[in-house]
């Protein structure tokens, strides 16, 4: 087992949110380590085009996820490639304990885990992962060019799959449970203007078939009548949210009923120095600004943190 040398700010989570939290971090000249399992970058590099993210106008999800990373780099981000299996709270300091049994300690943590997909949770959904099963477009999309998929999901990151598909895919059936779309207004409009994609409205997914060991079709329920049918589909592919990554979230952190950490205004939870940030903290709205601005705060929250801890060990 390796100690490392103690740092002022461990970062957990490479997306946008921890990210801009290590860019603010180090501007505060804190040392700052920022710990990725992945791809820095988080889901946003599984989008194909990201338009609303303020002067970039449109860019893809890869090139902002890089643009994140070089920025960082500027100003000499560590970045240690690892998984983190435990987040200790101290009253000293706090420890975080990575896969390979190295141990970390600091002052603050930001923990920037994000969330995973959220699972139709039926028939079929987990046996054919992969086999026409997928929870992103942008990866997977290519393998349906000229094929019928079906998209599951009302919201934003359904609507903006389901354009992208239809710009590969000669049929996109859009499966929603209710007669409304919470998607943004001009993502419906763009929606309702193509061809290629149907939204069947107040329709769930009961099971997902398959034949030679490839999704095939699925069972649909209309949730007024009751009624099933089998619609022909070579893909499916699942937009109904994200549940929060929150499993090194501590005993002694608040969390809602959905599992997200419940934050003050600093981002900073119920133990202090610790703190949540992104798709992982409760809150309104869900977006890659939002998480930057979650990061910024965190850092600056804990930069402050930082100096309070320093100055009375004086």
């Amino acid at each position: 087992m390796v100690n490392r040398d103690f740092y002022d700010c461990i970062i957990i989570g490479g997306g946008p949110g921890g990210m801009s939290a290590a860019i603010y971090a180090l501007r505060a000249s804190i040392r700052t380590v920022l710990i990725e399992r992945g791809v820095p970058g988080g889901q946003v590099t599984l989008s194909d085009e990201v338009e609303n993210y303020p002067a970039l106008g449109s860019i893809s999800g890869a090139e902002l996820a890089q643009k994140f990373a070089l920025h960082a780099q500027d100003y000499n981000l560590e970045i240690v490639s690892q998984e983190v299996s435990e987040l200790v709270p101290g009253l000293a300091h706090h420890t975080v304990r990575l896969a390979d049994g190295e141990t970390l300690k600091t002052h603050a943590v930001i923990v920037a885990t994000g969330g995973s997909p959220r699972k139709l949770m039926v028939p079929g959904e987990d046996a054919y992962y992969g086999k026409g099963v997928s929870y992103c477009a942008v990866c997977d999309g290519f393998f349906f060019r000229n094929k019928t998929v079906a998209v599951v999901g009302g919201g934003d990151s359904a609507a903006e799959e389901s354009l992208y598909l239809a710009r590969l895919a000669s049929k996109v059936y859009v499966v929603h449970r209710r007669d409304k779309l919470r998607a943004s207004m001009i993502l419906q409009q763009r929606m309702l203007a193509d061809p290629k994609i149907e939204i069947l409205w107040n329709t769930t997914v009961e099971a997902i078939l398959a034949e030679n060991d490839g999704v095939a079709a699925v069972n649909l329920k209309d949730t007024l009548s009751g009624e099933t049918r089998r619609l022909s589909t070579e893909g499916v592919f699942v937009f109904i949210g994200f549940d929060p990554n929150n499993a090194l979230v501590p005993a002694g952190v608040k969390v809602n009923a959905d599992g997200y950490v419940c934050t003050d205004d600093k981002c900073e939870t119920a133990i202090p120095g610790i703190y949540a940030i992104g798709d992982l903290r409760e809150k309104y709205a869900r977006q890659i600004v939002v998480a930057a601005g979650d990061g910024c705060t965190a850092a600056l929250a804990a930069a402050h943190f930082v100096e309070m801890r320093r100055s009375h060990e004086m």
